[in-house]
């Protein structure tokens, strides 16, 4: 049998540090992104059809509110020309 000074097996470098501060909250920030977007995808392919909807309608509200934010905005009184 082997003795154990020559057994070479297993992690040999240094240990990382342990991430504290804005990198572990990097970190775990973006672990919850992943979990959500692979729920999300996962959800999208079991009912397309939802996800369709829900894509369509929105994209709708979307173009509405940037319609109505655009007409908002335009200078309704007098022309420049007279």
């Amino acid at each position: 049998m082997a003795k154990d000074d020559d057994l070479k097996a297993g992690f040999t470098g240094t240990p990382e540090e342990p991430l504290a501060g804005m990198r572990k909250a990097a970190q775990t920030a973006s672990e919850a992104v992943k979990r959500e977007t692979t729920a999300v995808a996962t959800a999208a392919a079991q009912h397309p059809h939802t996800a369709t909807t829900l894509s369509v309608l929105i994209g709708a509200l979307a173009f509405t509110i940037g319609y109505v934010v655009g007409r908002s905005s335009v200078d309704t009184g007098r022309g420049y020309w007279r």
